[in-house]
Protein backbone atom coordinates (compact mmCIF):
# COMPACT_ATOMS: atom_id res chain seq x y z
CA UNK A 1 0.00 0.00 0.00
CA UNK A 2 2.84 2.41 0.87
CA UNK A 3 4.49 1.80 -2.50
CA UNK A 4 1.22 2.46 -4.32
CA UNK A 5 0.57 5.66 -2.37
CA UNK A 6 4.10 6.89 -3.04
CA UNK A 7 3.71 6.17 -6.75
CA UNK A 8 0.39 8.03 -6.77
CA UNK A 9 2.03 10.97 -4.99
CA UNK A 10 4.86 11.01 -7.55
CA UNK A 11 2.36 11.00 -10.42
CA UNK A 12 0.48 13.96 -8.94
CA UNK A 13 3.71 15.79 -8.12
CA UNK A 14 4.82 15.42 -11.74
CA UNK A 15 1.66 17.13 -12.97
CA UNK A 16 1.91 19.92 -10.41
CA UNK A 17 5.65 20.47 -11.01
CA UNK A 18 5.11 20.66 -14.76
CA UNK A 19 2.56 23.45 -14.37
CA UNK A 20 4.46 25.33 -11.65
CA UNK A 21 7.86 25.32 -13.31
CA UNK A 22 6.41 26.04 -16.76
CA UNK A 23 4.89 29.18 -15.25
CA UNK A 24 8.20 29.96 -13.53
CA UNK A 25 10.07 29.70 -16.84
CA UNK A 26 7.56 32.00 -18.54
CA UNK A 27 7.87 34.45 -15.62
CA UNK A 28 11.65 34.56 -16.04
CA UNK A 29 11.36 35.16 -19.78
CA UNK A 30 8.45 37.61 -19.96
CA UNK A 31 8.59 39.48 -16.64
CA UNK A 32 12.25 39.36 -15.66
CA UNK A 33 13.37 39.43 -19.30
CA UNK A 34 15.92 36.73 -18.59
CA UNK A 35 17.75 34.99 -21.41
CA UNK A 36 16.80 31.46 -22.45
CA UNK A 37 20.03 30.28 -20.84
CA UNK A 38 19.27 31.86 -17.44
CA UNK A 39 15.68 30.64 -17.57
CA UNK A 40 16.97 27.05 -17.75
CA UNK A 41 17.04 27.05 -13.95
CA UNK A 42 13.27 26.51 -14.06
CA UNK A 43 13.71 23.44 -16.29
CA UNK A 44 16.41 22.06 -14.01
CA UNK A 45 14.24 22.58 -10.91
CA UNK A 46 11.32 20.90 -12.68
CA UNK A 47 13.35 17.78 -13.41
CA UNK A 48 14.99 17.58 -9.99
CA UNK A 49 11.70 18.08 -8.14
CA UNK A 50 10.09 15.17 -10.02
CA UNK A 51 13.05 12.89 -9.28
CA UNK A 52 12.89 13.88 -5.60
CA UNK A 53 9.13 13.32 -5.37
CA UNK A 54 9.50 9.88 -6.92
CA UNK A 55 12.35 8.89 -4.62
CA UNK A 56 14.81 8.42 -7.49
CA UNK A 57 18.55 8.67 -6.90
CA UNK A 58 20.71 9.52 -9.92
CA UNK A 59 24.35 8.50 -10.22
CA UNK A 60 26.47 10.10 -12.94
CA UNK A 61 29.65 8.41 -14.18
CA UNK A 62 32.17 10.00 -16.52
CA UNK A 63 31.18 13.66 -16.18
CA UNK A 64 34.87 14.54 -15.78
CA UNK A 65 35.40 13.60 -19.44
CA UNK A 66 33.55 16.74 -20.58
CA UNK A 67 34.61 20.38 -20.88
CA UNK A 68 32.01 22.63 -19.26
CA UNK A 69 33.04 25.46 -21.53
CA UNK A 70 32.07 23.58 -24.71
CA UNK A 71 28.77 22.80 -26.40
CA UNK A 72 27.87 19.21 -27.20
CA UNK A 73 25.25 17.01 -28.75
CA UNK A 74 24.29 14.50 -26.07
CA UNK A 75 22.96 11.22 -27.49
CA UNK A 76 21.39 8.73 -25.09
CA UNK A 77 19.35 5.57 -25.15
CA UNK A 78 15.68 5.97 -24.30
CA UNK A 79 13.73 3.55 -22.10
CA UNK A 80 11.57 5.83 -19.96
CA UNK A 81 10.17 9.32 -19.53
CA UNK A 82 12.55 9.55 -16.58
CA UNK A 83 15.47 9.73 -19.03
CA UNK A 84 14.34 13.31 -19.70
CA UNK A 85 14.34 14.27 -16.02
CA UNK A 86 17.81 12.76 -15.47
CA UNK A 87 19.37 14.51 -18.45
CA UNK A 88 17.73 17.87 -17.72
CA UNK A 89 18.53 17.74 -14.03
CA UNK A 90 22.10 16.44 -14.10
CA UNK A 91 23.69 17.74 -17.30
CA UNK A 92 24.71 21.25 -16.32
CA UNK A 93 24.78 22.79 -19.80
CA UNK A 94 22.61 25.28 -21.65
CA UNK A 95 20.38 22.61 -23.12
CA UNK A 96 17.76 22.62 -25.87
CA UNK A 97 15.46 19.75 -26.75
CA UNK A 98 14.02 18.47 -29.99
CA UNK A 99 10.44 17.53 -29.11
CA UNK A 100 7.52 16.24 -31.13
CA UNK A 101 5.34 19.14 -32.22
CA UNK A 102 2.26 17.77 -30.40
CA UNK A 103 3.84 18.68 -27.06
CA UNK A 104 3.82 22.35 -28.03
CA UNK A 105 0.02 22.24 -28.13
CA UNK A 106 -0.28 21.43 -24.40
CA UNK A 107 -1.49 24.52 -22.49
CA UNK A 108 1.21 26.28 -20.42
CA UNK A 109 3.75 23.47 -20.90
CA UNK A 110 3.78 23.97 -24.68
CA UNK A 111 4.29 27.70 -24.27
CA UNK A 112 7.20 27.04 -21.89
CA UNK A 113 8.77 24.64 -24.39
CA UNK A 114 8.45 27.17 -27.18
CA UNK A 115 9.69 30.21 -25.28
CA UNK A 116 12.44 28.18 -23.62
CA UNK A 117 14.01 27.45 -26.98
CA UNK A 118 12.96 23.86 -27.58
CA UNK A 119 12.62 22.90 -31.24
CA UNK A 120 9.40 21.26 -32.51
CA UNK A 121 9.76 18.31 -34.87
CA UNK A 122 6.94 17.30 -37.21
CA UNK A 123 7.50 13.58 -37.69
CA UNK A 124 4.75 13.37 -40.28
CA UNK A 125 6.37 15.92 -42.60
CA UNK A 126 9.87 15.13 -43.85
CA UNK A 127 10.58 18.62 -45.15
CA UNK A 128 9.57 20.30 -41.90
CA UNK A 129 11.56 17.72 -39.91
CA UNK A 130 14.69 18.55 -41.92
CA UNK A 131 14.09 22.25 -41.26
CA UNK A 132 13.98 21.48 -37.52
CA UNK A 133 17.31 19.67 -37.77
CA UNK A 134 18.85 22.66 -39.55
CA UNK A 135 17.51 24.98 -36.83
CA UNK A 136 19.03 22.76 -34.15
CA UNK A 137 22.42 22.87 -35.87
CA UNK A 138 22.17 26.66 -36.07
CA UNK A 139 21.45 27.02 -32.35
CA UNK A 140 24.33 24.72 -31.43
CA UNK A 141 26.71 26.87 -33.41
CA UNK A 142 25.53 29.83 -31.31
CA UNK A 143 26.63 28.09 -28.10
CA UNK A 144 23.88 25.88 -26.71
CA UNK A 145 23.85 22.09 -26.42
CA UNK A 146 21.19 19.63 -27.58
CA UNK A 147 19.99 16.33 -26.13
CA UNK A 148 18.77 13.71 -28.57
CA UNK A 149 17.33 10.23 -28.15
CA UNK A 150 18.41 8.83 -31.55
CA UNK A 151 16.28 5.67 -31.28
CA UNK A 152 13.33 7.96 -31.96
CA UNK A 153 11.07 6.46 -29.30
CA UNK A 154 11.24 4.63 -25.97
CA UNK A 155 12.38 1.01 -26.03
CA UNK A 156 9.61 -1.17 -24.59
CA UNK A 157 11.84 -4.20 -24.00
CA UNK A 158 15.04 -2.46 -22.89
CA UNK A 159 17.07 -3.33 -25.97
CA UNK A 160 18.91 -0.57 -27.82
CA UNK A 161 17.16 0.08 -31.12
CA UNK A 162 18.99 1.28 -34.27
CA UNK A 163 19.80 5.01 -34.33
CA UNK A 164 17.90 7.21 -36.77
CA UNK A 165 19.80 9.66 -38.95
CA UNK A 166 18.33 12.94 -37.66
CA UNK A 167 20.82 13.41 -34.85
CA UNK A 168 23.68 12.55 -37.18
CA UNK A 169 22.60 15.25 -39.60
CA UNK A 170 22.63 17.82 -36.80
CA UNK A 171 26.09 16.74 -35.64
CA UNK A 172 27.59 16.82 -39.13
CA UNK A 173 26.00 20.16 -40.01
CA UNK A 174 27.08 21.77 -36.73
CA UNK A 175 30.49 20.03 -36.72
CA UNK A 176 30.30 19.55 -32.97
CA UNK A 177 31.34 16.65 -30.78
CA UNK A 178 28.79 14.02 -29.80
CA UNK A 179 28.67 12.63 -26.27
CA UNK A 180 27.37 9.03 -26.03
CA UNK A 181 25.34 8.41 -22.86
CA UNK A 182 23.80 5.24 -21.46
CA UNK A 183 20.93 5.73 -19.03
CA UNK A 184 20.56 2.56 -16.97
CA UNK A 185 17.71 1.69 -14.64
CA UNK A 186 15.08 4.18 -15.79
CA UNK A 187 12.88 1.43 -17.23
CA UNK A 188 12.60 -0.03 -13.71
CA UNK A 189 11.26 3.34 -12.54
CA UNK A 190 8.67 3.84 -15.28
CA UNK A 191 8.52 1.50 -18.27
CA UNK A 192 6.80 2.45 -21.50
CA UNK A 193 3.06 2.01 -21.04
CA UNK A 194 3.15 2.31 -17.24
CA UNK A 195 1.39 5.15 -15.45
CA UNK A 196 2.70 5.13 -11.88
CA UNK A 197 6.48 5.41 -11.28
CA UNK A 198 8.52 3.54 -8.68
CA UNK A 199 11.44 4.71 -6.57
CA UNK A 200 14.96 3.47 -7.27
CA UNK A 201 18.33 4.37 -8.74
CA UNK A 202 19.22 5.52 -12.25
CA UNK A 203 22.80 5.61 -13.51
CA UNK A 204 23.95 7.87 -16.35
CA UNK A 205 27.20 6.66 -17.92
CA UNK A 206 29.05 9.20 -20.05
CA UNK A 207 31.69 8.34 -22.63
CA UNK A 208 34.42 10.50 -24.16
CA UNK A 209 33.10 12.93 -26.80
CA UNK A 210 33.24 11.67 -30.39
CA UNK A 211 34.49 14.00 -33.11
CA UNK A 212 32.48 14.16 -36.33
CA UNK A 213 35.29 15.89 -38.19
CA UNK A 214 35.65 14.33 -41.63
CA UNK A 215 32.11 12.93 -41.78
CA UNK A 216 29.86 14.03 -44.63
CA UNK A 217 26.09 13.71 -44.77
CA UNK A 218 26.55 10.69 -47.01
CA UNK A 219 28.26 8.99 -44.07
CA UNK A 220 25.50 9.62 -41.53
CA UNK A 221 24.72 5.91 -41.45
CA UNK A 222 28.32 5.08 -40.52
CA UNK A 223 28.25 7.68 -37.75
CA UNK A 224 24.97 6.26 -36.44
CA UNK A 225 26.46 2.76 -36.24
CA UNK A 226 29.59 4.06 -34.48
CA UNK A 227 27.61 5.93 -31.83
CA UNK A 228 25.15 3.07 -31.41
CA UNK A 229 28.07 0.79 -30.62
CA UNK A 230 29.50 3.16 -28.03
CA UNK A 231 26.16 3.53 -26.22
CA UNK A 232 25.68 -0.25 -26.34
CA UNK A 233 29.08 -0.74 -24.69
CA UNK A 234 28.14 1.69 -21.93
CA UNK A 235 24.95 -0.24 -21.24
CA UNK A 236 26.95 -3.33 -20.30
CA UNK A 237 30.05 -1.84 -18.67
CA UNK A 238 31.03 1.36 -16.79
CA UNK A 239 32.10 4.52 -18.58
CA UNK A 240 35.63 4.19 -17.20
CA UNK A 241 36.13 0.78 -18.80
Amino acid sequence: MFTFLRSLFAFGATLVATVVFSLQLLFYLFVLRASEKKAQVASNNWALSILWATGVTVKVEGLEKLDRGKSYIFMANHQSQYDIFCAQGYLDWDIRWLAKKELFDIPIFGAALNRGGSIPVDRSNGRKALASLAEAAKRIKKGCSVIIFPEGTRSSDGTLHPFKSGGMIIAIKAQIEVVPIAICGSRDILAKGDLLPKSGTITMRIRDPVSVCGYSLKQKGELAELLHGKVQELLVKPASA
